[in-house]
């Protein structure tokens, strides 16, 4: 299916390494031109050339600390400096502090506030004016299965994108009719480092190794096994395509069936 991308061009924050690598890598294949950002430029530079090799799409590098509005204001301006045009933003950051409800500080809610709430939004509005230029485009946005069910250490995850949630909803409700569509997509049980991080935590608390709580993550899913980055990009691929037309205002699992609630 030509999902009618190509020639497009989007924005994928973390995209050096794991979820937001593998969105970069499959809006590459749709022919999409690139920026992919990240705090480390090693980091995105080796991504960078990896993608070009096996796709032929153009990449941006664009390392700096996203936390931070001007960086973001940066990062939107130099990608339509250079390409002269922005269509798709794919909003993904690094994630809280591990934390629970009960003990979480200050600084921890303060660092997820910033990086799993106000990144959001921030990204979302430097996009819109320059989508509504080339009269439509995609905002999508990485959360977490987090918005649907607690997960242990992750209860600062779960507070902010809640709030994402709520946000998404308002903004594909105001910029639906200019032909920009919203959407948030939850990873949950696909490995990455980020999983890998919360695996570990899990592992060294119940005494056993990371390969058995892994199994046991690989348990709790309707498939059982652990998803596959690329799995979770194929989707927000088409999310970010004219394919998706119809689509807005929406929060989907990509999960392996691990959460079984009916809402």
């Amino acid at each position: 299916m030509d999902l009618g991308i190509s020639g497009k061009v989007a924005i994928v924050g973390g995209a050096s390494k794991g979820l937001g690598r593998a969105c970069a890598q499959a809006l590459g294949e749709e022919g999409a031109r690139l920026t992919i950002c990240s705090r480390t430029k090693e980091d995105l530079d080796k991504a960078a050339a990896e993608i070009h090799e096996t796709t032929g799409a153009e990449v941006m590098v664009f390392a700096g600390d996203l936390d931070k509005n001007e960086t973001i204001q940066d990062l939107v301006a130099s990608t339509v400096k250079q390409y002269g045009q922005l269509d798709i933003m794919v909003n993904n950051s690094g994630g809280p502090p591990l934390a629970r409800s009960e003990t979480a500080t200050e600084e921890q809610w303060a660092v997820a506030v910033q990086r799993s709430l106000l990144f959001f939004a921030r990204m979302s509005r430097e996009s819109i004016p320059h989508m509504k230029k080339q009269g439509g485009g995609r905002i999508v946005n990485i959360l977490a299965s987090t918005v649907y069910q607690p997960i242990d250490n992750l209860a600062l995850s779960g507070a902010t994108r809640m709030g994402v949630v709520a946000f998404s909803k308002n903004l594909a409700d105001e910029v639906g009719r200019d032909g920009i569509l919203v959407n948030n997509v939850c990873p949950g049980s696909i490995l990455s480092e980020r999983m890998l991080s919360n695996v570990q935590s899990r592992a060294n608390e119940a005494g056993i190794t990371l390969e058995q709580a892994l199994e046991e993550r690989a348990s709790e899913t309707a498939v059982g096994r652990v998803g596959k980055p690329e799995e979770f990009g194929h989707l927000v691929a088409f999310l970010s395509s004219a394919r998706s037309s119809y689509i807005t205002g929406t929060t989907m699992l990509v999960d392996g069936g691990l959460v079984r609630s009916m809402v």
